[in-house]
């Protein structure tokens, strides 16, 4: 129980640095970007609705309106559905159906959060088929990553296409050190927090997550909230459990026969990149994007870049 007392603080500083759902400013516009070079306000302007799965209210948006499979992203530790980066869904949503959403007890949904991946991922398989959806792309980014895989594995018909980022698989290599990499964070500011845990130290990168944090709390109406102390605590359960060794993960893995792109930082401390690579040597039709100096945010710090190379892999 002190181990996971420990870890719970620690990770408290990843909700305050990336879960900045509570945080604001004056600040309305629209990021021009080369991957929304329109400025389209996809993500500042989608409503939030609400919707019945099996009891529990889940709050969830769609950004654009795009013909075709839409692609669901799965969100990662501490993050409700402003922690995004717009630069990422508005470029993906000029192109796809995008659909946002927090899974229970995250938060604008009501419920309990689970303490465990398979039952977040059967609240996640449940909502996308109430929304009567019958094929999906997903896009998980960190623990959202590992409940994509569970998806893919537990439930392969639903799905078309897979693309993962800031990924380990069961037993990742790195991810039970998670106490000690974070343990540099502690008394640091928000922003401070979400740099260092996302970005490596060099000027780049931190120019690119500075940009990114400010981007990320563009939207001031209809602003989703921060996540409770009991969704806070069982996702670090979940985290924790998904850490624990498995021999047989990487063969798992093995079963899933859709198309998946990866997209992990080179320098990520957080699931180091390792797991991404061996990830992609099991997966059979797999293809390993690793981006040079830069994080486990990685996909916000090149978000140009990323965004293309998901709507090329998403448009094969």
């Amino acid at each position: 129980m002190k181990t996971i007392s420990v870890i719970t603080s620690l990770m408290f500083l990843v909700l305050v640095g990336l879960g900045i759902a509570s945080c604001s400013k004056d600040n309305n516009s629209t990021p021009v970007t080369k991957s929304n070079p329109g400025g389209v306000n996809y993500h500042q302007t989608a409503p939030t609705e609400y919707v019945d799965v099996d009891g529990t209210k889940i709050a969830y948006r769609v950004l654009g309106n795009q013909p075709g499979v839409p692609l669901v992203l799965l969100a990662p530790l501490g993050d409700s559905m402003d922690d995004w980066d717009p630069a990422v869904t508005n470029g993906l949503a000029d192109k796809y159906t995008i659909i946002l959403f927090d899974n229970a007890g995250v938060g604008k949904s009501s419920g309990t959060t689970p303490d465990n991946i398979p039952a977040m991922t059967k609240t996640a398989i449940s909502f996308i088929k109430t929304l009567g959806y019958k094929k999906v792309n997903l896009l998980g980014f960190s623990m959202g990553s590992f409940i994509a895989q569970q998806i893919t594995l537990t439930e392969p018909a639903l799905v078309n296409k897979v693309i993962l980022t800031g990924t380990g698989p069961k037993g990742a290599e790195g991810l039970s050190n998670l106490p000690n990499t974070l343990a540099s964070a502690a008394g640091l500011s928000p922003e401070q927090v979400f740099l260092v845990s996302g970005f490596t130290t060099s000027a780049a990168s931190q120019v690119a997550g500075k940009s990114a944090y400010d981007r990320i709390q563009l939207r001031q109406v209809d602003r989703d909230i921060a996540l409770t102390g009991q969704a806070f605590t069982a996702e670090v359960a979940a985290v924790v459990g998904w850490a624990q060794p498995d021999a047989n993960a990487l063969t798992e893995l093995q079963a899933i026969k859709q198309p998946v792109l990866i997209a992990q930082g080179e320098k990520d401390a957080l699931v180091p990149v390792i797991n991404a690579i061996n990830m992609s040597k099991n997966i059979p039709n797999a293809q390993l994007i690793v981006y040079p100096d830069a994080g486990h945010i990685a996909i916000f710090q090149y978000h140009d870049e990323f965004v293309q190379s998901a709507l090329n892999f998403l448009g094969k």
